[in-house]
């Protein structure tokens, strides 16, 4: 396909702050051998674009200028040579961690990252080697496929491919952040017990309505550990997703059961903890880092969202113009994902 122009619209990041995020028009690259080139419908928003644009995300690899944002989705509108996996007119997303296809992760997988330091998809159009392109779930608009990458993809990495959730297990989850929410709707629609902690009556009932059978207020339930146990009949949840860290891992242990999993994707209470390890040998807990998930694990989740109809929760909606505002909701907070729409 010959594009009518040879540039396009891109935000380009010169420096570390928002101040030095512009709008400005650069050429369109062309796609290599093995690379397709989408035409953006969308981007979705992470904690991580916002601390690279601040300059506390391994500022050392973030090139200048930077196109910011890792998770898009769009339509292929140009193919390489050899190109085999996708043809012009399918629907695509970006996965983070581009090189990543199955198994283990490599020792140097950052260094492959789309939105830093690799371009990401806040411009009109990006470049993706078709081995890190995963089709978009059919029953998607761009809009709710670009909030997958990270976010759907981390909680599924947990639950389902690290933790082999089976229908009638209990789960806890921790918040309602982007991963919080997915979680939710993906434990509840393959069959498991929901709970989950919350600072806001307001955003527990919303979570009620996503799925989630019980609902703990950790502010006016400050041991609330003792409460998941005594909502599991004195045995604690078969998982936990584990936002908070800190000190606080050690109640996240004690409200999981004997053998049980916690997985650690996220550090809001601080990057390091002062753990109970006795308490950690004798209830022989497992608790297992995540760092979102590999290609083969996106693509059997796209299945679900499908097979479940399953609706991402978006809070709003940018247009490509009104990014900077994006970023500066996500910093205020969300229930559900920021998107900017690109086309």
């Amino acid at each position: 396909m010959i594009l009518e122009k040879n540039t396009m619209k891109a935000w380009q990041l010169k420096g570390f702050g928002l101040d030095n995020l512009k709008l400005e028009d650069i050429a369109i690259p062309t796609p290599g051998a093995n690379e397709v080139l989408i035409k953006v419908g969308a981007v979705s928003l992470n904690f991580r674009d916002k601390a690279i644009v601040d300059g506390i995300y391994e500022p050392e690899m973030v090139p200048n200028p930077l196109t910011p944002i890792s998770d898009a989705s769009g339509t292929i509108v140009q193919i390489g040579a050899n190109v085999t996996r996708f043809k012009l007119g399918d629907r695509v997303t970006s996965h983070l961690y581009s090189k990543w296809i199955e198994g283990a992760p490599a020792h140097n997988e950052p260094d492959f990252c789309f939105g830093s330091p690799l371009p990401g998809g806040l411009a009109e159009y990006m470049i993706i080697h078709e081995e890190s392109a995963v089709l978009a779930p059919s029953t998607l608009t761009d809009e709710e496929a670009s909030t997958l990458p990270i976010a759907a993809l981390t909680a599924w990495y947990s639950l389902i491919t690290y933790g082999n959730l089976q229908k009638g297990d209990s789960v806890l989850i921790q918040g309602t952040g982007g991963v919080s929410i997915f979680g939710i709707q993906l434990a509840t629609a393959l069959g498991a017990r929901v709970i989950v902690t919350t600072s806001s009556n307001e955003k527990g009932e919303r979570a009620r309505r996503l799925g989630a059978q019980e609902v703990i207020n950790y502010v006016e339930t400050p041991e609330w550990a003792a409460e998941v146990v005594r909502l599991t009949n004195g045995k604690g949840v078969d998982q936990l997703l584990e936002v908070v860290g800190g000190d606080g891992l050690n109640d996240s242990v004690k409200a999981t059961k004997v053998t049980g999993q916690i997985s650690v994707i996220g550090f809001l209470a601080g990057q390091t903890t002062d753990l109970n390890l006795m308490q950690v040998i004798f209830r022989q807990t497992k608790i297992q880092g995540i760092a979102v998930g590999n290609r083969s694990a996106f693509e059997e989740m796209n299945k679900a969202f499908d097979q479940y109809n399953i609706k991402p929760v978006i809070e709003k909606v940018y247009q490509f113009e009104d990014a900077i505002e994006a970023y500066r909701h996500l910093a205020k907070g969300a229930f559900g994902k920021i998107v900017i729409k690109i086309s």
